[in-house]
């Protein structure tokens, strides 16, 4: 929760009234801890462990952030959906490769070694009388080559071929659409965190006027200068400042934190150095 540091001033005039509004500085934080440059920590109030978050608030996002063509290819170098989308390209492109050498599974070699009692070699005849002819084949290896076509391999694979180079060309695209969509939500969020802060900085300067209003007052019904009634108005005005500024925080604490799950990466990581 942010908490604002105020000074306290005795008021014994309007004009010592807008001298000590004059005076006012604010300085915003959350939990117990704000850096030496103006950082601000938002961790704490977000109600996350091990969660710290370091913005100054009174300086744009745009301008403490990378720019956001450099934020996009880091979303897209951790994104989960295009790492998921690139295994299927290549699953596809795989299928692509094994469609087109397919056809070899029509083609297979043998290689075997025979044996014989060499008659065919000793006679010189083609055959022997009466002798088993297989039995007469001399001894040896013998290799070759069985070729078979089905029809379907003929008429069909290149369609086959088609289809899978079809299927990888669609992932390819499909990644493209993947990183589209990634990058038009990440725009969004983008836009959003940094209109959020703009709110939160004019809404934290209501609620400190408010609160600076309310401590004027509470000195002055001490003194008896004001009404019970004028001070109930000025406390019902702060409450307002007080909550509408804890509602825009809270949609920029969302806003950030949705920023940092699209691009899969710590916001202190994205600061300019």
């Amino acid at each position: 929760m942010f908490r604002i540091n105020f000074s306290f001033f005795t008021v014994t005039s309007k004009a010592s009234l807008f001298l000590l509004v004059g005076l006012f500085t604010f300085s915003f934080c959350s939990g117990q801890s704000r850096g030496g440059r103006g950082l601000v920590s938002f961790g704490p109030s977000s109600g996350l462990a091990d969660d710290t978050l370091y913005l100054d608030i009174n300086q744009d996002i745009a301008v403490q952030l990378m720019p956001f063509d450099d934020i996009m290819k880091v979303a897209v170098s951790h994104s989960p959906l295009i790492k998921y989308q690139n295994e299927v390209s290549n699953s596809l492109s795989s299928s692509y490769e094994v469609a087109k050498r397919q056809i070899l599974q029509n083609v297979a070699g043998f290689v075997n070694y025979s044996t014989g009692d060499q008659s065919i070699v000793s006679s010189g005849s083609a055959s022997i009388p009466g002798r088993d002819a297989l039995g007469q084949i001399s001894n040896g290896y013998r290799v070759g080559v069985d070729v078979r076509l089905p029809l379907y391999d003929l008429f069909g694979r290149k369609h086959q071929v088609k289809q899978a180079y079809s299927n990888y060309k669609a992932s390819v695209i499909q990644r493209d659409v993947v990183e589209l969509q990634l990058k038009q939500s990440l725009i969004g969020i983008y836009q959003d965190m940094i209109t959020t802060q703009q709110l939160l900085k004019i809404n934290l300067i209501d609620e400190q006027a408010s609160l600076t209003a309310l401590r004027v007052a509470e000195v002055e019904i001490q003194k008896g200068r004001t009404t019970a009634d004028a001070l109930a108005l000025i406390t019902s005005r702060y409450v307002q400042a007080k909550t509408a500024s804890e509602q825009v925080k809270g949609n920029f604490l969302k806003n950030v934190h949705y920023f940092e799950a699209l691009v899969g990466m710590p916001i202190q990581r994205l600061k300019r150095n």
